[in-house]
């Protein structure tokens, strides 16, 4: 069997567990809450049971829900089926994997930083869980949402910061590529908290000071002021925190700083490498005449007859010197094309001690 299932408008296509012959299943029986209806006070009755499969981190599990409706045809619940609350609290709809099993790899995925593959073998080892790796894409692309919508949930960002004096904001953009939406992002510094993202089409003071008053809105039920914000300084977030924080101090980045400061480091390494090519030009010319030279030369027969002569006679140090020329050109060229290191390690100093 194939199920289709819609999730937020979007058919996806789930394929089938195949569970092995000699499966062990634990059952387990779900039941509705509470039995009587709220419409009519009568008794609610048994129209069907519902079979699920799951793989959890204890081992398959055999899921019976007790579907119930109104008593009678008179009662106006009785064309609407109510299933047991209990059945959302251990796997996802149309999931096969209970939510201990999706939390566990979410867990891996997102704080040790375990690859598709280490997640699936460690799933097979220790509790024989066999899904297929786009399985375990698909189910990491429905924890992403739920993970986020759990963070940002109030109560639990007034837990994380319970007890604090204050707190510290930061905001700072990420654009891809230039003219593509850039991702503002907001944190909490000191539990290293992402409050939320939104994704603005142009860096005006307008719309980032939108953000800022959403900040502002997060944290003023939660009593905690916030006593500092820090920044890349650009205009539109300098203008927007100085409205909406008024008084609050508003600090440079540490990473921005450094960018910033060592652009004069760079400017300077970028001049010296510039002088440093000029003394080495002409490489490319005395290349290109050995290659040249080679694809004129006598035939594979004559020519390896008069290789052997000349190392008769010279010594085998002549035979090899277009080899010598283009190796030394390639090692050349790799040291001017070196541009890593940043301003700490600038590629200049590296170029001229090579």
């Amino acid at each position: 069997m194939i199920i289709t299932s819609d999730i937020r408008g979007k058919k996806e296509t789930i394929m089938p567990y195949r569970w092995p012959d000699d499966t062990v299943f634990t059952d387990r029986e779900l039941h509705v809450e509470e039995p009587w209806c709220q419409t009519c006070g009568g008794r609610l009755t048994v129209c069907a049971h519902r079979h699920r499969r799951l793989c959890t981190l204890h081992g398959p599990v055999h899921v019976v829900c007790k579907l119930v409706h109104g008593p009678h045809q008179g009662c106006p619940a009785h064309t609407r089926t109510i299933r047991p609350a209990a059945e959302t609290a251990l796997a996802l709809p149309w999931g096969v994997l209970g939510w201990d099993v999706v939390c566990w790899r979410g867990q891996r995925r997102f704080a040790r930083h375990w690859s598709v593959a280490q997640r699936r073998a460690a799933l097979a080892d220790t509790s024989q869980i066999r899904v297929s790796d786009d399985a375990i894409e698909r189910y990491l692309h429905r924890y992403q949402p739920l993970l986020a919508a759990r963070q940002q949930d109030p109560p639990q960002l007034a837990a994380a910061s319970a007890g604090g004096d204050a707190v510290s904001l930061a905001i700072d953009g990420l654009q891809p590529d230039k003219g593509h939406e850039t991702l503002y992002v907001v944190r909490e510094l000191t539990q290293k908290r992402v409050w939320f993202a939104e994704a603005l089409l142009s860096s005006a003071t307008a719309e980032v000071q939108q953000l800022l008053a959403r900040a502002r809105r997060w944290a003023e039920p939660r009593g905690t002021p916030v006593h500092l914000w820090m920044s890349d300084q650009q205009p539109a977030v300098v203008r927007g925190i100085a409205a909406e924080f008024p008084g609050v101090p508003h600090r440079y980045g540490a990473n921005h700083f450094l960018r910033d400061t060592a652009k004069p480091v760079l400017e300077a390494d970028s001049r010296a490498k510039v002088q440093m090519r000029r003394k080495v030009r002409g490489l490319r010319a005395i290349e290109r005449e050995v290659v040249a030279e080679q694809r004129t030369a006598a035939p594979p027969e004559l020519a390896r007859a008069a290789r052997e002569a000349a190392a008769c006679a010279t010594g085998p140090a002549d035979e090899a010197l277009p080899d010598v020329v283009r190796d030394y050109g390639a090692a050349v060229r790799g040291i001017l094309h070196d541009d890593q290191g940043g301003p700490l390690h600038p590629p200049g100093l590296r170029m001229a001690e090579a």
